[in-house]
Parts: structure tokens; sequence; C-alpha cells
């Protein structure tokens, strides 16, 4: 049966805080504000325009959501919390277009974040059963285990495998890690900006062959948010609709019975990812190589080759071809510049804010507001995000009037925000009066703040 038509849906405001070391100095109440008071002064609203709530979170108590949304203001509006693995910031932007698409609500605040522990990903809870139990055994019984840690293991495996059948070779993987860590000296929230020539990121320890320590990302804390609006919403404040871009295609989907075909690719999701490609391109009526600019989930090296296969951006088994020709980044033989922020292996992987700081590139580019890596001629950008257990979500975005973006300076942008800097190439922080200009005005602001000294001084009690 064919997809119904959505009605449209826009990202009208982003933003996001720098994304960290976790070294427990940020809470998460703060990385959740600062990424929702900057969308909101992005978005040029108030938070009493916001009708619903998604708050986006793997490690953390159930309601943390709430306590991130209160600050903004207590309107009553229905807050749900979403927990999807790595996928749980794009999930939650899927679940505020389908909102708003349905007709349930005009204007839904999207906001993901996390604060980690340092090391590799662990599971909390040791008295149950884990969801991706059944990956490991089947890991386990193909591959065998060695003693890396659990996530490097099942994507290494898969870049094995991409090497034995297609012909990629380990210098392939290093030079996708290469690629990126170049990309994040132009992105001033990304976690490590440092360039590495490709011999360093093959010297660097070896995790789990064909992965070592730079071809892997990070974990990190911070925040991103995204202010999401409907059509109706949007024709009502005509000014606003020249920093608005549409979600032009997106599909969620999950994992297919080809996760125990004892491929290792296949374990990392590559029929979900192809088939949320196939609904949410097909939907916004291109194809992958329409798009000039690409955010996907390389958590590791070898997921990104894998990536670009599935998504379809090379042919198929010829992703290491693509990439030793240069076609993933800037220069004369470019088709599609991937992970122009540097990709989670450079900007840090704060899970529930992953997804949500993808989009925040994307609409960046769109606008022609990131001058310093911007891309010739985009008119689609195409957003890829993963979470094992399982979970894909790809969306296309793309400018309402079909226009490619025209680069716009600096000083232009400031004066088109409101903010006088331009939040794609600097990453500041906010003031009280920024915050105070788009909290909830239901409320008297005596009685906002005062509820916002007896959370803080009920949270120093604790």
């Amino acid at each position: 049966m064919a997809p119904k038509p959505k009605a449209p849906v826009y990202v009208l405001g982003v933003g996001m805080t720098k994304f960290i070391k976790p070294r427990g100095k940020v809470d998460y109440t703060e990385l959740g504000y600062e990424a929702g008071i900057k969308a909101l002064l992005d978005a040029g609203i108030t938070y009493d325009d916001v009708d619903n709530g998604v708050a986006c979170f793997c490690y953390g108590d159930s309601t943390s959501g709430q306590r991130v949304f209160y600050q903004f203001g207590m309107t009553q509006i229905p807050i749900v919390n979403v927990n999807n693995n790595c996928s749980t910031g794009s999930t939650g932007l899927y679940m505020g277009r389908t909102l708003i698409a349905s007709g349930a609500s005009d204007c839904t605040m999207v906001v993901g974040w996390e604060k980690m522990m340092p090391g590799s990903l662990g599971s909390h809870w040791n008295d149950r059963e884990n969801p991706i139990g059944t990956t490991y055994v089947m890991m386990a019984q193909t591959r065998g285990l060695t003693k890396a840690p659990g996530a490097p293991q099942i994507f290494g495996n898969a870049g094995r495998e991409y090497m034995e059948k297609y012909g990629a070779k380990k210098e392939d993987f290093a030079e996708i890690a290469r690629i990126n860590h170049a990309h994040s000296v132009n992105n001033p929230y990304s976690q490590f900006q440092d360039v590495y020539t490709l011999e360093q990121i093959m010297q660097s320890p070896a995790v789990h062959d064909p992965l070592t320590k730079l071809q892997c990302c990070p974990t990190s804390d911070g925040g991103a948010a995204a202010v999401l609006v409907s059509q109706s919403f949007l024709d009502a404040r005509p000014h606003l609709k020249d920093r608005a871009i549409l979600i032009a295609g997106q599909a969620l989907t999950t994992d297919a019975p080809s996760l125990f075909s004892k491929s290792a690719i296949d374990l990392v999701g590559r029929e979900m990812t192809q088939r949320a490609a196939e609904l949410a391109l097909g939907e916004a009526g291109i194809t992958a190589r329409d798009c000039q600019v690409c955010e996907l989930h390389d958590c590791f090296s070898a997921n990104e080759m894998c990536l670009i296969d599935a998504l379809g951006l090379s042919d198929p088994g010829k992703a290491h071809e693509f990439v030793r020709s240069g076609a993933i980044t800037y220069g004369p033989n470019s088709k599609v510049v991937v992970n122009p922020s540097g990709g989670l292996i450079s900007k840090g992987h704060p899970l529930g804010a992953t997804g949500i700081a993808q989009c925040a590139e994307l609409v960046w580019h769109l606008r022609g507001w990131a001058n310093n890596r911007a891309v010739k001629g985009t008119k689609y950008a195409l957003q890829h995000n993963l979470g094992l257990g399982g979970a894909a979500v790809v969306t296309v975005y793309k400018r309402p009037d079909g226009q490619e973006a025209k680069v716009l300076g600096n000083e232009e942008v400031g004066k088109r925000n409101g903010v006088g800097y331009n939040p794609a190439v600097e990453a500041r922080g906010f003031t009280e009066e920024q915050a105070n200009k788009v909290r909830s005005k239901r409320r008297s602001e005596f009685a906002l703040t005062k509820t916002l000294q007896l959370m803080k001084q009920a949270q120093s009690k604790v």
C-alpha cells in the first residue's frame, strides 16, 4: 500500500551546546536548557507557542524531560520522554513530525541531551535480558568474541566483511576517519578539532581490526534542540519563512529477519537502513545522489563505509572506491560531502542529542549559514541516524523555495536571527535577557523566577 501524503512540516529553529568530554561538569538540566533556549531564539518564537514537547535521552530517570522543559515554563503541554538507543534524537524528530503532520500539533519542540560516563558504552541493567543480547549471540557464533568493547567488535566485524566481500582495505577505513577529523576544524561545537594524517590514524592504538582508536567515536556530554512547525503556524508568521527548512521525506524503520542472516553487515542493520532510505527518499521524490550534503551515523569508520553503500550514495559493494576517489569530501572529485560537522567520530556522540545535532548542521547548510564549510549547490540534505536494537531514521531536508542555498556572511546572519552572530560558525552561550525573551510569559515573571529558584534550591538539598 502506498504511503499517505503527509502535511508539510518545517524545522523553524535549531540550537545546540558544544559537545564535551563526559566529566560530569555540566548537568543534563543545563545541557537541555541551553540547547532549548538557543532553538527558541533561532525560531523567533517563545515557549508559549509550543504545544508539544519531546525529550530525548538514553541515560537518566524516566521524567527527566519534564525537569528540562519546566525550565522554559510550566505550561502543562504534553511532554514525552524518548529512548531509542543511538537513534534517540532522530526518533524524537520523527515523533515531532508525526504529531504535526497528523494535525495533533502546530509547534513541537524536540530537545535531546546526554550526560554520559567516560569509556565505552555498557548496560546499566545486569539483572535482566539485554535488548541486543541476541546480536551478541549471533556475533559470537559467527565471528567469535574478543576482549574489545562490544560495539567496536560488532561494527569492526562489519568492516572485516566489507573487506572480504568487496576488496576494501584498512587504509580505506582510516581515510574515512581522516576526512571526518579534517572536517571538524570548521565546526565550533565539535568535541575534537584535530587534524591527523592517514598514517597517524592507522598507527593509533588498535581497538578491533580494522578499527583503531581514531576511527571510533568518543562518548560525550551535550545537548541539541529543534523546533518543528506546521504550514499554518508558518503562514501566520510570514516574517519567519526565510529560516524554515522543509522535512521533504522521513522514515523510521526497525530490524528485518536478515539481522540473523549470519552476515556481520546485516547485524549492524543494513536492511533497516536501506528500507528507511527507500521510504524517505521516495517521499521526497529524489535519490541519494541528488543530495549535496549528508550527515550519517559514523559511530565507527566501518559503519560509515557500510552506510555509504546502504544509503545508495555509492554503487553496491563500491563504497571503498567512492571514498578513494575523494567523492565524500570537498574538492574537484566531490559527489556528496559526508559529515561536514566532523561526524560522530570527531564531533562526539551524546546519544540523545546526536540526531538533533545532525539536523542542526543540515539546516545551517540549507539556510546558507554554514559559510566556512558550505557545499556548493546545496539543494537537498540527507540525514541518517542508527541505533542497535534497533532503529534507523533517514530524513531528507530541502529549502521550501526549492532553490540552492545562497551562502550568507556572518553579519547578515546575525541581523536575520536577531542574536547578533552566526551560530553555525561560532559557539556562544546565551544571556539571561535572551532566556527571558523566549521563556513562557503566561505566568508573571515573578512566578516563573520563583519557580526556577525553588527548583534550584531543591536540587542543592539533594
